[in-house]
């Protein structure tokens, strides 16, 4: 082994996990740095995370096309103003190739474990068939790589075929079938729509209504197309103009919960104009204020529901059988498929459960101690030395892109890691006070917050019931407090000086 003043070289410099928005953003940003020595491990065959994996019918984007990209992707050819699911897909495509970041990616690379070797001051990371070491490790594996099935007493008795939306099974013709939708989320307003048709019939279980106001999608003309091509100008300022609107949803979400009556009305009267049926439409209406569950956006939602082959169920589910689903009230409701609407494991993040710190602990036990899942800047963690985790505790948003908090997230990382290299530093780990301090801060602006004060249990909220996904203020507030690397925050050190800037530099 090396002398201790100087430990080993790692394979790669850095080693990102994941390659959707998170892991694509962060490699370009290092490229383009000069950091070229980085690889992204990536657990399945192809790249594009969230928006590869959940290909489900009718699967779009809810903010639109023109904010949900890289800021230095800009994108003229978006078709809809509502970005659709194959067309997120191969803009991540193009985004990574033209960046150099495809090269950078080995595929069926899932990592197993990760685990901080002290003496040797790098990450040992487990992958099928071999170990790769990393200086830095970046998690880019996002909130929502991992589908949610609830466990229902029965479900493995099931005699039909069973997935989940971000699973679909392509293969399985729906013609005429028997479906239970379980689950009235973002992805299942959107392909219960696209199945009534074909079903036969269709039995929706919905444990909450949903606050849900109208798509205002429509298709980009040939013309905006062309000025957007030619005089980029005006698509970055379609741009801001739309950034500002869905920024000023915040003054309801953040500050004063009370503004959400508005917007309310506008649901309501959207749920009037499209249900009929009194009695279908008071199972549909929220109880709690708008915005403490994520807000939803349909204009065809509501109409299948009215369909003579749809029929919903809000009694609570009981068990499943070989053929039927049980509702609490008893009685059975026949199906041959099910499919799961029932979101992601968001707050226990599967993946901190395989990355191991300093005292040998992983992840998710410090995030599940006191004070939980908390992170500076939503970032790193004291504990875990050259870790840094995109979209990290309450750095998620409920009313506008996370492309842009994650854009945010990438300067504070790239700052950090420049400033490691222009300093000879070999480790980089947040101290406990700044993080304490940052945590206090994020939880007394969590307390006045609609996800706080609804009235509702949601995804946001982890088994205690705190808030450990949003970012509780305008995200401008978040882009400035990441614009720079704030070393006096974090416990810098090195062990190799000279030679780790000179190998830096070589790769």
């Amino acid at each position: 082994m090396p002398p201790a003043c100087e430990p080993p070289v790692p394979d790669v410099t850095v080693a990102i996990v994941g390659s959707g928005f998170g892991g694509i953003g962060m490699a370009a940003a290092l490229i383009q740095a000069g950091l070229t020595d980085v690889v992204l491990l990536e657990r399945a065959a192809d790249l594009g995370g969230t928006w590869r994996d959940n290909s489900y019918p009718g699967a779009a984007c809810d903010v639109p096309s023109h904010l949900y990209s890289f800021s230095f992707a800009p994108n003229p050819g978006w078709s809809r103003s509502f970005s659709p699911q194959p067309e997120i897909w191969e803009y991540l495509r193009r985004v990574a190739a033209a960046q150099g970041v495809t090269g950078k990616i080995r595929f069926k690379a899932e990592v197993t474990s990760a685990r901080w070797d002290p003496a040797a001051r790098l990450w040992r990371i487990e992958i099928p068939g071999s170990t790769l070491t990393a200086r830095f490790l970046v998690s880019a594996a996002g909130p929502l790589s991992d589908p949610l099935i609830p466990d229902i007493p029965g479900i493995g008795a099931f005699a039909g075929p069973v997935f989940h939306s971000a699973a679909w099974d392509h293969d399985h013709d729906l013609a005429g079938r028997r479906v239970a939708v379980i689950g009235t989320g973002a992805s299942a307003i959107q392909f219960t729509p696209r199945i009534q048709p074909l079903a036969g019939q269709v039995t929706v279980f919905q444990r909450t209504p949903a606050w849900i106001l109208p798509r205002r999608d429509r298709a980009i003309s040939r013309l905006e197309r062309w000025l957007f091509r030619q005089v980029p100008v005006t698509q970055r300022a379609a741009r801001a103009a739309i950034y500002c609107g869905r920024e000023a949803y915040a003054a309801g979400f953040v500050k004063n919960p009370a503004i959400m009556r508005a917007a309310q009305g506008v649901a309501l009267r959207h749920l009037h104009r499209q249900v009929t049926d009194p009695g279908l439409r008071a199972r549909l209406t929220p109880s709690y204020r708008m915005g403490c569950k994520r807000i939803l956006l349909s204009s065809d939602y509501y109409p299948a529901l009215t369909q003579p082959n749809v029929s919903l169920v809000t009694a609570g589910i009981a068990e499943i059988r070989a053929d039927s689903v049980v509702a609490a009230d008893g009685t059975a409701y026949q199906a041959d498929t099910l499919i799961f609407g029932t979101g992601f494991h968001v707050t226990d993040f599967p993946f901190a459960r395989r990355v191991f710190g300093t005292d040998g602990d992983s992840l998710a036990s410090r995030w599940s101690a006191r004070p939980a899942r908390t992170a500076f800047r939503g970032t790193t963690t004291p504990g875990f030395p050259n870790l840094f985790v995109l979209t990290g505790p309450n750095t998620g948003l409920g009313h506008t892109s996370q492309v842009f908090m994650i854009e945010a997230q990438i300067r504070y990382v790239l700052g950090a890691l420049l400033h490691a290299r222009g300093h000879g530093a070999d480790q980089v780990e947040a101290r406990p006070g700044p993080q304490a301090a940052y945590d206090k801060m994020v939880q007394r602006k969590m307390g006045r917050t609609v996800w706080v004060t609804g009235g509702c249990q949601s995804w946001y909220l982890d088994a205690e019931g705190r808030n450990v996904t949003l970012w509780p203020d305008f995200t401008w507030v978040y882009a400035r407090q990441t614009r720079r690397f704030d070393p006096s925050s974090y416990s810098l050190a090195s062990g190799s000086g000279a030679a780790y800037r000179a190998a830096s530099r070589a790769r």
